[in-house]
């Protein structure tokens, strides 16, 4: 009897332990209006009825205060195995810190929290990176160390699972959740589509974009920083370019514009193609319309360039020549946890390349722009930030150091904002021809012999008359003797 007694008072302790837990997990947050005054919080509902968030701008504990506001959810769906519930929280405070909970029938989640931007930017600080796929471990550091630097945001260019099935989006997400700070701090992330995210409703289900092709734009401030999204993984012409250069048109008084995408259009190794599409149809533009920063993934490879601009010119290299003045700076290219590739394509125009696990950290003031690579292996040694400190260099962060510099600085003198002399207008109808060195020759012949050449063969083998045939032949025409 005192063993059932015991057996019933474990059980019992147990329901009240499974029914205190939260019955939700996989928390994200989002914009899609202004990050100064809205924010979109989504999670999985594992189970339970009628989710809802409350919301305040003091810490919440069980007791519910007068100034608690309540959040019914606003959209759901059923995708990759999970309800993905979505609340759209708007006309919030600039500046503020809000605590919330996610409640239903069944359960409280723990108390988390976010913080509104502010209306006026002194500075920013921002992750950027993608491609964090299918090594789990180097996905967690990097993700750990989101939660150590406590950026305003972070932009994540593409590639976030390497299956795309809901196995691999529920480790994602599980892995996602060590981003949250220590004490329950999210951090919004801005997603753009990668080749294995299989169709653009993976991240309109996941993500809430209310943009169907999975191109939009983010405004911060009135004149700060515009951030625009694109996708590789569909026309960059059409509607896109369209859309690109009417929204940079525009953003001409934006102090800073900074663009992301997952095709690099220039990649640094041999194993990833060219993007001709998007260096006719992008690359100008981004010249044009003064954009600072163009963020790149896919390749699996570590790269910096100097400011570059489209050229045809005799000294430009794949389409492209140095423009310390008015070009524009790209950065990437992955590696948050993919496989990593060898760099073995720089151009006369890169600044630095390798291959590393990193993603880059940067600093947006109103007259500069610091851009570090940070390694993200040692992730474990590295200290960690806070509100009040964010700005500063946690003990044991690994920056990278190649000799060009660890650091890479676009300044902008205020008083010529859209004042670009000289600017002309490229428009890049044919591109110019693109040599291969001799790795890349050494390679087409590799395809050729070994791939088109057997395939060939095999398609006229059928049709090919046997030796005795050819011989029977010969000597009906008395060119061969018996």
């Amino acid at each position: 009897m005192p063993f059932i007694r015991i057996g019933f008072v474990i059980l019992l302790i147990l329901c009240l332990l499974c029914r205190s837990n939260a019955k939700t997990n996989s928390y994200r947050c989002l914009w899609q209006g202004d990050p100064s005054s809205s924010i979109i919080i989504g999670w999985n509902q594992i189970s339970g009825t009628n989710p809802r968030i409350l919301l305040d701008t003091l810490a919440i504990n069980d007791d519910i205060s007068a100034s608690t506001k309540i959040y019914e959810a606003t959209s759901t769906n059923s995708y990759k195995r999970m309800k993905n519930c979505f609340v759209e929280l708007t006309h919030l405070l600039p500046g503020k810190t809000y605590y919330f909970i996610i409640e239903d029938s069944d359960s409280r989640s723990r108390r988390m929290s976010f913080r509104t931007l502010p209306l006026n930017y002194d500075k920013l600080s921002i992750i950027a990176g993608g491609d964090s796929r299918n090594h789990r471990e180097s996905r967690k550091n990097a993700n750990r160390l989101v939660a150590k630097l406590r950026p305003d945001f972070v932009l994540f260019a593409g590639d976030m699972t390497g299956a795309d099935n809901a196995r691999s989006w529920k480790k994602w997400m599980e892995d996602w959740q060590l981003t949250i700070g220590k004490d329950g701090r999210l951090t919004p992330i801005v997603v753009a589509r990668g080749n294995h995210e299989r169709s653009n409703m993976v991240l309109s289900k996941l993500f809430n974009l209310k943009n169907e092709n999975n191109f939009y734009s983010l405004n911060f401030g009135s004149d700060f920083l515009k951030v625009i999204t694109l996708n590789s993984l569909i026309s960059p012409n059409g509607k896109q370019g369209e859309w690109l250069e009417k929204e940079l048109m525009d953003s001409d008084d934006f102090y800073w514009k900074i663009v992301q995408y997952h095709h690099p259009m220039r990649p640094h190794t041999y194993k990833k193609t060219e993007k001709y599409l998007q260096q006719k149809y992008w690359a100008p533009l981004f010249y044009n319309y003064e954009v600072d920063l163009a963020i790149e993934c896919d390749a699996h490879v570590v790269k910096t360039t100097y400011p570059i601009r489209p050229s045809k010119e005799t000294d430009s290299d794949e389409g492209f020549i140095r423009d310390d003045e008015n070009g524009t700076v790209y950065i990437g290219e992955g590696c948050w946890g993919a496989p990593l590739r060898k760099n073995n394509d720089n151009k006369n125009w890169t600044r630095a390349s390798g291959s590393f696990n990193q993603f880059k950290w940067i600093f947006l003031s109103q007259n500069k722009m610091e851009i570090r690579t940070i390694k993200t292996d040692n992730e474990h040694e590295v200290g960690r930030l806070y509100d009040e400190n964010k700005f500063d260099f946690p003990s044991n962060l690994d920056i990278w150091k190649p000799e060009t510099g660890s650091v890479v600085v676009i300044e902008k003198d205020n008083n010529d904002m859209g004042q670009k002399e000289n600017l002309e207008k490229m428009i890049m109808a044919d591109l110019p021809p693109i040599s291969m060195d001799s790795n890349q020759k050494k390679q087409g012949w590799k395809l050729t012999v070994f791939f088109f050449l057997p395939l060939l063969l095999f398609m006229i083998f059928p049709f090919l008359p046997n030796f005795n045939q050819i011989k029977m032949f010969l000597i009906e025409k008395n060119l061969l003797e018996k």
